[in-house]
């Protein structure tokens, strides 16, 4: 594998620990420990690390460390305002720009997202792909290069903060599957409703976690 395949596996490795809290926010680690979680060079996880920066992932401290940073509902509010922008460019250039090999890849996951009993570990990684599809599909790698760091901040909020995993299962892989479903019909106007039906799940979600529990009294 070449330099810039390991730092991409290194990239995915690390955001992947970061995103379920395998390394928790608030921590300190260094590249050392990182290389040793990875089970990569120094060289493809410092390279890993420097774009993780870039994308507010991690805040490194030379000579102290790589910081994890918490995350808050404040900053996923305003994430999910940028998200929903870059999302329905992204459903309108896949429905108008999707080749043939775009939606057989597309046409796969929609089948993967109807099946039952996901594990949270297998749905993290086709809710990835689905988002990596629909941006294949616009073919613009400007609009790649912006959206992937804002949907994986998002993401790390959004599994930091699940309690029911199977619902929640459940609820997102019927929206990313009406997502994929639209842009499929080259239906623009679907494919636009059905990003924004997922940002308003997120942000209800966001508001939810800040929510204090509902408090009964034990009469009916």
């Amino acid at each position: 594998m070449s330099n810039g395949g390991k730092a991409e596996e290194a990239y995915q490795a690390i955001e992947a620990l970061i995103v379920f809290q395998r390394l928790e926010p608030g921590s300190l680690v260094s590249e050392a420990q990182l290389t040793e979680l990875t089970g990569l060079g120094r060289t493809p996880v410092r390279e890993a690390l420097q774009r993780l920066a870039r994308h507010r992932m991690v805040h490194i401290y030379p000579n102290r460390g790589v910081l994890i940073p918490a995350t808050s509902v404040e900053e996923q509010l305003r994430l999910l305002e940028l998200r929903l922008a870059l999302e329905q460019l992204a459903v309108q250039l896949a429905c108008e720009r999707a080749t043939a090999a775009d939606r057989a890849s597309m046409e796969g996951m929609v089948g993967m997202l109807a099946q039952d009993g996901v594990d949270m570990d297998a749905y993290a990684g086709t809710v990835r792909e689905t988002h990596m599809q629909i941006v294949r599909a616009a073919h613009n790698d400007y609009l790649a290069d912006a959206i992937a760091p804002v949907q994986g901040l998002s993401r790390r909020f959004w599994f930091a903060h699940v309690s029911d995993e199977a619902s929640e299962i459940r609820t997102g892989a019927r929206l990313h599957r009406a997502i994929l479903t639209a842009v499929l019909g080259g239906e623009v106007r679907a494919a636009e409703a059905a990003v924004r039906a997922l940002n308003r799940y997120l942000v209800e979600f966001a508001y939810a976690t800040i929510r204090p529990p509902k408090i009964t009294d034990g009469r009916s």
